[in-house]
């Protein structure tokens, strides 16, 4: 560490000459990664918070997206797109970020915040139409996919209809744009991939609504959904119409079960959705088309109903193939999926945890009263290897039970 910079006092920042000193000072102290609790660190630490309250006041009030911040800083201090790499992660990164491919994880905005002094609330700008609906841009949104799909019905076939209209109609009936975009912000998203908010938004919204269709739906009881109950839908993957019994055993619980294909980017495997009180819905895309795959992400969702309903979040996503390692409630709810499907003394005891054999998958879901697809699934998850059993894997379907969508 320069002794000079440690030397340099620390003032408030009046102008674009002590913004482009603070700059210098925060380069400085960042290119030797000081412990927080240091004498340097803690220098970083108010030289930050000084250079955000300089640009919360000054920053450009017109710029409009973070993409056009980070362009703004790389010309003020002449980087380029390489400089950015230690901030956003690699070469790849940076140009799908630059190239507005790829949205800001929070990871990379703190790096941007703290490295380059932009503000969070800047960076964060990108979400702002869900906060505010006058200012959704509704071309955001997959709306030629969800014409194809039939979310807007025989309107999409006119050719003098105007899209804003179509995208703002379609959300229309759930009250308010607001209304959805309000549940977006208080979601959980199990994926360390970004996804396509606005494609989740249309997905969310076409479950909600579709839930909404379904009649004769008894209010939800909280407390209904226990290890016993999860256990008694699990016990229907038996039967080959399995996912369309367990649709209907919800539904007689007050649970609205909704099939819907994922939107491109969204790397969707299942949500939880409270959007009232009275009925939850369950929204499911079959994205891989495996039994086992099915009921584990069903068991999932049902587990947040058990653990999580009543509490703050309102929706949980999840791509259950890149978990997001951070939220524990989505690791208790893997947690009580799994112990639900096959409990951990009947698994230590049985032979199929050391013998990757058909027989031993056999032999443990008849025990458990599951589908043998159940079995060989958790088999080649616990030993990650996913060669084993592929004649049982490959030949539990699913979408075929639900020929009324279109499957890519």
């Amino acid at each position: 560490m320069s002794t000079k910079i440690m030397e340099e006092k620390i003032k408030v920042i009046k102008n674009e000459r002590d913004h482009a000193d603070a700059l210098k000072m925060i380069a400085a102290l960042i290119g030797s990664d000081p412990d927080p609790e240091s004498e340097a660190g803690e220098k970083l630490g108010i030289l930050s918070t000084l250079i955000q309250d300089y640009e919360s006041r000054t920053f450009p009030a017109s710029l409009p997206e973070p993409v056009d911040a980070i362009l703004f800083r790389m010309e003020q201090q002449n980087l380029k797109p390489r400089d950015l790499i230690p901030y956003i992660g690699s070469r790849s990164k940076v140009s799908e970020i630059l190239s507005r491919k790829r949205p800001l994880t929070l990871s990379m905005i703190r790096s941007l915040e703290t490295g380059l002094g932009i503000p969070a609330k800047v960076l964060l700008k990108e979400v702002d139409e869900f906060r505010n609906p006058e200012q959704i841009v509704w071309s955001h949104f997959p709306v030629k996919e969800m014409g194809e799909r039939g979310y807007f019905g025989n309107a999409w076939l006119r050719t003098t209809t105007n899209v804003d209209e179509l995208a703002e109609s379609f959300f229309r009936p759930l009250g308010s744009p607001a209304v959805l975009f309000g549940l977006l912000r208080k979601s959980t998203y199990r994926s360390s991939r970004p996804m396509d908010k606005h494609a989740l938004a249309a997905w969310s919204a076409y479950v909600v609504k579709k839930a909404g269709t379904m009649k004769n739906l008894p209010a939800f009881k909280q407390g209904t959904v226990n290890p016993e109950f999860m256990q008694t839908v699990a016990h229907l993957s038996v039967e080959n119409r399995g996912p369309l019994l367990a649709a209907d055993f919800l539904g007689k619980n007050g649970i609205a079960l909704v099939i819907e294909p994922p939107f491109p980017k969204t790397y969707l495997d299942g949500a939880t959705i409270i959007f009232d009180k009275k009925n939850p819905i369950i929204g499911m895309t079959i994205r891989h088309d495996r039994l086992d795959n099915f009921w584990f992400t069903l068991m999932h969702e049902l587990a947040h109903i058990a653990l999580h309903y009543g509490q703050n979040t309102s929706l949980f996503y999840d791509d259950l193939d890149n978990p997001d390692p951070n939220d524990a409630r989505e690791g208790e709810a893997d947690r009580l999926a799994g112990e639900t499907l096959v409990p951990a003394n009947k698994w230590e005891n049985s032979p199929a945890r050391l013998i990757p054999s058909p027989m031993a998958a056999q032999s443990l879901a008849k025990e458990l009263g599951i589908h043998v697809a159940i079995v060989a699934g958790k088999m080649r998850h616990e030993d990650n290897r996913y060669v084993y059993l592929n004649s049982i894997i490959s030949g539990a379907k699913v979408r075929a039970l639900f020929p009324e969508k279109k499957w890519k």
